[in-house]
């Protein structure tokens, strides 16, 4: 990349420390923000002829006309000066946060006698919340729970210290049947009350055992005292909070508290999932959905989630899991990589998470704008297979033999990532003899091609053949013939460990095996199997009848046409009537069939 004479003063002036760079264009705005370890590493790095970018990243770069950087202590400060820079300028090539704010909270008012409420806005006034929940069922169970067994008020009185015992509510119909212990009328007091919120929140971290031996000491206290009603009545309170833990999803009792992250993404959007586990049991679980702007990886884009997910929810956790090493360190933070064990199904639980909400946001595009999912399938496969345009139209080609006869070849063509069946392709292998599947695709590769060219008919973007090393090989011959090396893109799929091979490497590569190109490409491969075993099937069912009839003597080649055109096969010739076969073919002729096929 080309740098200005402004830019290159800024680059050698930069300071190789920790800190925080901002591009500006022409009118003076901030379109991108990026953190360093190394200031000056980093930003010249954009502007380096030798670098290879990616399209957007050099979009990017054309627009960069002044560099603004802030200097910090360590890489730590620098990521979340980034983050919190980003939220608040929002510039136009960073990744963008998926607003969530449909998320219901648990609210917990500054109040002398706090009220608890679900909320969908969260307020900066000093109140606390809890959450966020996916169900705002799970919240209005909690919130009962919490009126039930710890006689939370429910009542929408704002209560000062002013207020209180002075008459100023009336008391409701809930007071009067033991709902409401009265705190509007001084019937409890400020620290009694405090208690119990602090038994909820207690609750809401997952810390319920605390709860429950304390209810259970109470229990005991009322039993001893022959107060049998109140003991019953924390019997009850006890085996609510015991149900509500019981429906929580206990992982290990040997994992305490710890914080799960993991992350999968597809070639626009990132899905960072958070998982929260107090003493061996899942209590909270949070997917942040980032919108990718430049070519951010997955642990770049994991590090920010981590970030702003601690930030939204504050944490005591001392051990975080993760599934790959990242490059920041948090202060008294242990990071977990676990490679077996309870640990490692949480890191797959917390992956399996991320991978549905994927999955369920591509189904919801898929829906709502097909042709915006088509190509967003398409832009992946492009990215995976390193191609220079848009696949738009691909062909797949597959050989089929039995044992060494009747080889055939079949093309499936799919445009914009669907199957278009009325471009499918039969060929009848015609220069090769035996099971050759080397020659076989070198032929069927020319003769397709070949006829594209004659009859000026648009080639594919990207041709996949079903094999390895040595059926792309003979495909490339093919296409060298034609003159077509470098104008069509040519990748061989192997079966057995799904190895793609490309023209002039000895080793493949291995897509990741839950990639949409992967499956694309084997759908591909599938299809075409499926349709050459068919033809392949066809020819050898005729073959067989052909060369039965054949053996009837007295019996031609239309009589024979004829009899497979409405009977397709020996079997059922076989079934045939004497008086049906007579009206069709003749007296004489169905006589000699006849009795020939009951020998």
């Amino acid at each position: 990349m080309n740098k200005t004479p402004n830019i290159e003063n800024i680059i050698t002036s930069l300071p190789s420390t920790p800190g925080v760079y901002q591009y500006l264009d022409k009118n003076g705005v901030i379109i991108y923000v990026g953190k360093a370890k190394n200031l000056k590493n980093r930003v010249s790095s954009y502007f380096n002829s030798n670098q290879q970018h990616n399209a957007k990243t050099r979009i990017l770069v054309r627009q960069i006309v002044g560099i603004k950087t802030i200097k910090v202590s360590t890489e730590m400060d620098a990521l979340l000066l980034e983050n919190t820079l980003i939220k608040k300028l929002q510039p136009k090539y960073n990744i963008q946060l998926k607003d969530d704010k449909t998320y219901p909270w648990i609210c917990i008012k500054k109040e002398p006698f706090p009220r608890l409420f679900y909320t969908r806005q969260i307020e900066k006034n000093g109140d606390e919340y809890f959450g966020p929940f996916h169900s705002v069922t799970t919240v209005k169970t909690l919130l009962e729970l919490f009126k039930s067994s710890f006689d939370i008020r429910s009542c929408t009185h704002k209560l000062t210290e002013d207020n209180i015992g002075k008459k100023a509510f009336a008391t409701s119909v809930e007071y009067y049947i033991g709902n409401c212990k009265g705190c509007c009328q001084k019937e409890v007091t400020p620290k009694a009350y405090k208690k119990r919120i602090s038994n909820v929140k207690n609750v809401l971290k997952g810390n319920t055992k605390s709860v429950i031996d304390e209810l259970r000491l109470k229990m005991f206290e009322y039993a001893e005292k022959l107060e049998f009603e109140k003991a019953a009545e924390l019997k009850e309170k006890i085996n609510r909070v015991e149900k509500f833990q019981a429906k929580s999803t206990v992982v290990s009792s040997s994992i305490k508290d710890v914080d799960v992250f993991n992350i999968d993404s597809d070639i626009n959007t990132a899905y960072v999932n958070f998982l929260k586990v107090i003493n061996g049991a899942i209590i909270q679980s949070y997917t942040l959905e980032i919108k990718k702007k430049l070519d951010e990886s997955n642990l770049d884009l994991l590090a920010w989630g981590i970030v702003e997910i601690r930030n939204r929810f504050p944490s005591q956790t001392k051990e975080i899991i993760i599934p790959e090493a990242i490059a920041i360190n948090l202060e008294n933070i242990r990071f977990t990589i676990p490679l077996k064990g309870a640990k490692k199904e949480l890191s797959n639980l917390s992956f399996i998470n991320a991978n549905a909400t994927k999955l369920e946001k591509q189904k919801q595009l898929k829906n709502i704008d097909p042709e915006k999912n088509t190509l967003r399938i398409l832009e992946t496969i492009k990215k995976d297979l390193r191609l220079t345009e848009l696949p738009r139209h691909i062909e797949c080609f597959d050989n089929s033999n039995f044992q060494g006869t009747n080889p055939v070849a079949a093309c499936v063509v799919f445009k914009d990532g669907k199957p278009s069946k009325k471009d499918y392709r039969h060929f009848n292998i015609k220069t090769v003899v035996g099971a050759d599947d080397f020659a076989s695709m070198e032929e069927v590769v020319y003769r397709r091609y070949k006829r594209l060219l004659d009859e000026k008919e648009p080639l594919p973007q990207l041709i996949i053949v079903d094999g390895g090393k040595g059926q792309l090989s003979s495909a490339l011959k093919s296409l060298e013939t034609l003159n077509l090396i470098g104008k069509i893109a040519i990748v061989g799929i192997a079966k057995r460990l799904e190895e793609i091979f490309f023209p002039g490497d000895s080793l493949p590569i291995y897509i990741d095996k839950r990639s949409e190109s992967l499956k694309t490409i084997q759908y591909l491969r599938n299809e075409a199997h499926r349709f050459g075993i068919t033809h392949h099937r066809s020819k050898r069912r005729k073959g067989t009848v052909n060369s039965q009839l054949l053996k009837i003597k007295g019996v031609g080649d239309k009589t024979q046409e004829a009899l497979i055109r409405k009977y397709k096969s020996v079997k059922r010739i076989k079934q045939v009537s004497l008086e049906d076969l007579t009206i069709m073919i003749g007296a004489a002729k169905a006589r000699i069939v006849y009795e020939a096929l009951r020998k």
